[in-house]
This record gives structure tokens, sequence and C-alpha cells, in this order.
């Protein structure tokens, strides 16, 4: 059984930074492309952040300079570093993953976790 979990959300201010994580676990052949996306109520999920295996990165213009996704392969985290957060950040942010697993390891399913809320409020 494959579970991401994440963690790392909370309150915080206008102009302050959290870093998100995203452990992925089970029994896992391979992870190739690691995301994050946010969601508010009302609007659909937006990919907000991609690494390949490889460590190629993208990102949505509107996070560019201010969030940092990156990725430990040995221990299968994601992460994500949010700077300079804006009230307009305010969301459940989740992380998804392509992965192989042992048990059927010549095809690769998409994977999500269950969210973590961040509020960014004065």
């Amino acid at each position: 059984q494959v579970q991401l979990v994440e963690s790392g959300g909370g309150l915080v201010q206008p102009g302050g930074s959290l870093r998100l994580s995203c452990v992925v676990s089970g029994s896992i052949f391979s992870i190739g492309a690691m995301t994050w996306h946010r969601q508010t109520p009302g609007k659909e999920r937006e990919l907000v952040a991609g690494i390949t295996s490889d460590g190629s990165t993208t990102y949505v213009d509107s996070v560019k300079g201010r969030f940092t996704i990156s990725r430990d392969n040995a221990k299968n985290t994601v992460y994500l570093q949010l700077n300079s957060l804006k009230p307009e950040d305010t969301a459940v942010y989740y992380c998804n993953a392509d992965i192989r697993p042992y048990s059927y390891r010549s095809s690769s399913f998409e994977y999500w976790g269950q969210g973590t809320q961040v509020t960014v409020s004065s």
C-alpha cells in the first residue's frame, strides 16, 4: 500500500515562511515526477511546482522566486519551501507523485496525499 503524507502547514503572517514535506511510504519500486498542488474552495486544483526524478524543476508564475521545490530520493520525500507568503497563497496544499509500486513495477500510477492547510493572515 503506497501512501503520501504531507506535513508542515499552518497559520503564518504575510511575509512569513513555511516548509511543507511529503513522505512517500509503502512498497515502492521507483518514484518519478513529484509535484505540489493547491486548492481553495470553489476553485480547481492548481499545479504549484514540480520536480523530476533528476531534479529539474518547474513553477507556476505566481510563486516563482518565492517557493522552492526539492526532493530527497533517499528519504522518498519532496519538500516545498514557501517564502514571502501572501494571503492569496492560502489553500490546501497537496503533493502528488508518479510511482511504480513493486507489485506492478511495469506501470506508473499517480498518487495523492491528503493535503495540508496553509493559511496566510495577519
